[in-house]
């Protein structure tokens, strides 16, 4: 965790790709541990594809600061063709990580990043949610890998929560709660770290 108790993660995605949606199931996750959480989305063109970028702040004390966040510990980039037209590493600290969605490793994906030295982490988010979840909806295995590499949440409570959260909200739909649930597994397990 950063030195001041304090994670701020930056996601990148486009419309329709769940960024938003795995931002605002993070805040709520944390909000149960106890922790103190924001997770807001900043909107430009509101349309299916569009670059949509959404931020979260994590704390163990009360957060006064409510911008947007420009010098994040983690990223995490959903769709990897984001890296041409996006500077997704602007203002990522030094001690920080990139986390990207591409079925490439972290040494592969160094080359494409302007320079960035620290640490880079690759999942295969789309073969992963495909494999388990029938379809490609790569936010869940971005928000295990999120958890994973930044270690701002404990995996186990973080995969009970989860789990309980599916429940609710999948109730009539059990196969869902087994296909999201290995989909988390599976990612927290896959996450490559260069």
């Amino acid at each position: 965790m950063a030195t001041n108790d304090m994670v701020e993660i930056r996601w990148h995605g486009r419309g329709g790709q769940g960024a938003k949606s795995a931002c605002l199931l993070l805040a709520d996750v944390a909000g149960l541990e106890g922790k103190f959480v924001q997770g807001f989305p900043e909107y430009g063109p509101e349309r299916m594809g569009a670059p949509i970028t959404a931020y979260n702040r994590i704390s163990e004390k009360r957060c006064t600061v409510h911008s947007n966040i420009y010098y994040p510990d983690y990223v995490v980039v959903v769709d990897e063709t984001l890296l041409e037209s996006v500077d997704v590493t602007g203002g990522l600290k030094e001690g920080g990580a990139i986390i990207i969605n591409t079925p490439s490793s972290p040494r592969e994906m160094r080359e494409r990043l302007a320079g960035w030295t620290g640490k880079v982490c690759t999942i295969d988010a789309r073969r992963i949610s495909e494999e388990n979840l029938g379809a490609n909806f790569p936010n869940t295995p971005m928000l295990a890998a999120a958890v994973k590499v930044s270690g701002v949440l404990e995996t186990g409570r973080f995969l009970a929560d989860m789990e309980e959260s599916f429940k609710h909200k999948f109730a009539s739909k059990p196969q869902v709660i087994e296909g999201n649930m290995a989909t988390l597994k599976k990612s927290m397990d896959e996450v490559q770290v260069g």
